[in-house]
């Protein structure tokens, strides 16, 4: 990279530039003169043509010094160099002609000269302009030859994206690159061109354009595929041996600091499957006018709850959490997004009932959305009367508050990690959709559960454990090789617990359609590719063995659930699934509130009791291993209790 110049060095730089002006102007004024009388001015004119030439010329260099059109000539020449350049022309002709208006001439300027030095001044100086980047282009292509890492690329994205990495790479003295052609996302436009080079196929293309072109990497411009078609991309170009490049800024591809600055990649990106969006306009009539309470409200889910809420013009939001940091920036934000909305900050532990007992009658809630939970499985192993506490007394406490104060509805978000549980954290969800199931037939409340799988990027989800380590360094580390998991979005999650509020009758629990699973492992090879770098040379992936408590494959159906299909395509809802009475469910769930504070033992018995299919197994880490791209990993050992 090349030194910065010292303010003496750009100072001289503008100065010889504005003398090369001065002489341009000088002379482009002499010839339009010649023009004007086709040959040598009249006396009197050559008169007026001596006086005024070096005060003209001077104000020409002043104004396009003042629009910086002094500098910048052979890298930069766009249409908007141009556009300015248009702009300090006139500027300059418009402050002869005051001057002149002015100033006490035996023989006026012409009007016609006037007209002339303004037209030829724009037309010498932007051939000029262009000359000198054409000299340039011609200059960076002869380096770019003589490089012995010269490459052919293809640029997908038939943009201004595309067109403005195109430049970058033609000026660009580090990057020897050949453009060999755009490709075009949709097709439309194959055979136009982009700044002389030709579009030639499209996406569905790309195999045999790779191909037929001989091509060395693909770019890609940020923001035009899905991430789903982004991994069809780098899995084709991978099989035929072409790299694959996400490009979100030219700076970090130019610069060479790929490696150290990785690319900020969108969660969606991540999703093997396109992004479910929720009909929300029936929502409306449901809450708009309403009173509605968000628990949880400073995490990951319950803060996007409520910034999907404020769509739907609520009369008052209550948020409470008993994280105090989170809950002011949460405000702050939401009164960004929607001053006029009553928001209404508690900081509040959902499992003291006494002060939500005081917060259900002081403010009369309409809806409840409850997200506030513990979810950190290895945290609850070590800590389930803790568990029990917030994830199934609270529940309990809310549920029947919500039944005391007359809600029009409560919704609970669970888990799939209630299904089959093997863990605390799993069987303490799973209680708890008992026992809201349990109210829905004696309670004008309409009790709706939740359940989903995980949610990427959350707080202490594995997206962000990524990063950090990417941005580290790595390596990545990850349980097991075989570990899969349900992914969706924060937003997709958020739209779904309201969906299913509106949906509910009462007593369901609805669950998000949410495509094949995804194995662990392979969202942090995505992560990685997707940041610019290259799984086992800049990033490893370490294999550490399974957590108490964590189940290599989750389910979304407790054996025996009947499933049916609702009128939206992504959404079905599981009916009563458990032959336990309410009363043996109240009973149960009183018996565990009772020992939270004894051995874990018994809390996990009571648990066993409980949730009938709760199987606390625990498996055995396997020990560290490197993970390369070339070497097949292996199965880790593992052991059933």
């Amino acid at each position: 990279m090349g030194k910065t110049p010292t303010p003496a060095v750009r100072f001289l730089r503008d100065v010889l530039n504005c003398t090369f002006l001065a002489g341009l102007f000088a002379a482009i004024h002499l010839a339009v003169y010649r023009l004007r009388f086709d040959g040598p001015p009249e006396p009197r004119h050559a008169v007026t043509l001596e006086t005024t030439l070096a005060a003209f010329t001077a104000i020409k260099v002043a104004l396009f010094a003042a629009f910086r059109m002094h500098r910048g000539w052979a890298r930069f020449a766009t249409f908007h160099d141009f556009l300015s350049l248009a702009k300090a022309t006139t500027a300059a002709t418009v402050a002869i002609v005051v001057v002149e208006r002015f100033w006490s001439l035996e023989q006026p300027v012409s009007r016609g000269i006037i007209v002339l030095d303004w037209g030829a001044t724009l037309i010498v100086v932007c051939a000029l302009r262009s000359a000198a980047r054409a000299l340039y282009s011609t200059y960076v292509g002869w380096l770019h030859s003589r490089s012995s890492q010269r490459k052919q690329v293809l640029i997908v994205g038939a943009n201004a994206a595309g067109e403005g990495l195109l430049r970058s790479l033609q000026v660009s003295k580090h990057a020897p690159y050949d453009v060999v052609g755009f490709v075009d996302i949709e097709g439309r436009h194959v055979g136009d061109q982009i700044a002389g080079v030709l579009i030639v196929g499209a996406l569905g293309e790309l195999p045999s354009l790779v191909v037929r072109h001989a091509v060395d990497e693909v770019l890609i411009t940020a923001g035009d595929l899905t991430g789903l078609r982004v991994r069809q991309v780098m899995t084709e170009c991978e099989t035929l041996g072409v790299r694959v490049r996400m490009l979100p800024s030219f700076e970090q591809l130019l610069s060479g600091n790929m490696r150290v600055t990785a690319r900020e990649v969108s969660i969606d990106d991540l999703l093997r499957r396109d992004p479910v969006r929720l009909d929300t306009a029936q929502i409306h009539d449901w809450l708009e006018g309403r009173v509605l309470m968000v628990t949880g409200s400073a995490g990951s889910i319950g803060s996007e709850i409520c910034r999907q809420l404020l769509q739907f013009r609520p009369a008052r939001i209550v948020l409470v959490d008993r994280w105090e940091n989170g809950q002011f920036q949460l405000e702050r934000q939401l009164r960004a997004l929607s001053p006029q909305t009553a928001i209404d900050i508690r900081i509040a532990d959902v499992a003291d009932r006494a002060r939500m007992q005081r917060l259900f009658a002081e403010v009369r809630p309409d809806v409840l959305f409850h997200a506030a939970a513990y979810k950190h499985v290895p945290l609850m192993e070590q800590n389930p009367g803790e568990a029990v506490k917030n994830n199934v007394v609270a529940t309990r406490g809310l549920a029947d508050l919500a039944d005391e104060f007359g809600l029009q509805a409560f919704v609970m978000i669970s888990s799939d990690k209630a299904v089959n549980p093997t863990s605390v954290m799993g069987a303490c969800k799973r209680a708890a959709e008992l026992y809201v199931q349990s109210l829905a037939d004696r309670s004008e409340c309409r009790y709706v559960t939740v359940r989903f799988g995980n949610v990427l990027d959350s707080a202490g989800s594995v997206v962000p454990i990524f990063r950090e380590q990417i941005e580290r360094g790595g390596p990545i580390t990850v349980t097991d090789p075989r570990m899969q998991r349900f992914f969706m979005t924060i937003p997709e999650a958020a739209q779904l617990v309201i969906q299913a509020g509106s949906m509910g009758r009462g007593g369901e629990i609805f669950v998000l359609e949410m495509g094949e699973p995804v194995k662990i492992v392979d969202l942090a090879q995505d992560l990685v590719r997707l940041s610019g770098l290259r799984v086992g040379q800049d990033i490893e992936i370490r294999f550490t063995g399974l957590r108490p408590g964590e189940k290599l494959f989750e389910e979304l159906h407790v054996t025996g659930e009947e499933h049916q299909a609702t009128h939206h395509p992504k959404i079905q809802v599981v009916q009563r699934s458990t032959g336990m009475t309410t009363a043996e469910i109240h009973d149960a769930v009183e018996q565990l509130a009772t020992l939270v504070d004894e051995e874990a033992s018994q809390v996990i018995e009571a648990l066993q009791r409980l949730v009938v299919e709760y199987r606390p197994d625990f498996v055995a880490p396997s020990g560290l291993r490197l993970f390369l791209p070339d070497e097949k990993p292996q199965q880790p050992e593992t052991r059933v209790a």
